[in-house]
């Protein structure tokens, strides 16, 4: 079963409908967000935006699924640099009952590949809360080491928190 694919226009009702059933288990992982986030129109513009940056090359949006081929929730590749640097950062959440079966780690093994591979980068950034125990997992699983802390990193449930920071490189 494929673990990710190109996210879709058409994915806007699959995800608001997880994005509102998980709303208070994510809230302390992410940013404050809008109501209209929470609307299949708001993520419609939302996938919208993200196309229109894969387009340019600069992100690259997924969808994580589960094994029945159901929409569980995102990852992504962002802020794709190429010149010398040929690195992006890496994102990803899942709905709350999807947490604890692996998805995450088989999702983001599948975006490496494609980082490496098809994009052909040199290097995957991604950070995660101090206390985010489980994403933390999910990287080092994945090949991640820990280089850095960065504190007052990302605006994140309404307040400035510091971020572990996780690298892995394409020694190809």
């Amino acid at each position: 079963m494929t673990a990710t694919r190109l996210i879709s226009i058409d994915d806007a009702p699959a995800i608001t409908k997880l994005i509102l059933a998980s709303r208070d288990f994510l809230a302390p992982w992410e940013p404050a967000r809008s109501e209209s986030h929470f609307t299949v129109e708001g993520q419609r513009n939302a996938i919208g935006d993200a196309l229109t940056r894969a387009a340019r090359g600069i992100m690259l949006p997924h969808v994580i699924l589960d094994e029945d081929g159901a929409v569980q929730g995102r990852v992504t590749l962002n802020n794709v640099i190429r010149g010398p640097f040929q690195s992006c950062s890496l994102g990803y959440w899942l709905g709350e009952s999807a947490n604890g079966r692996g998805l995450a780690t088989r999702a983001v093994a599948n975006m490496k590949r494609i980082a490496f591979g098809q994009l052909a980068l040199h290097r995957i950034e991604a950070g995660t809360l101090k206390h985010n125990v489980r994403s933390q997992r999910v990287l080092d699983r994945n090949g991640f080491e820990r280089f850095g802390l960065a504190p007052n990193y990302l605006l994140i449930a309404g307040q400035w928190q510091d971020h572990i920071l996780f690298q892995t490189i394409n020694d190809l």
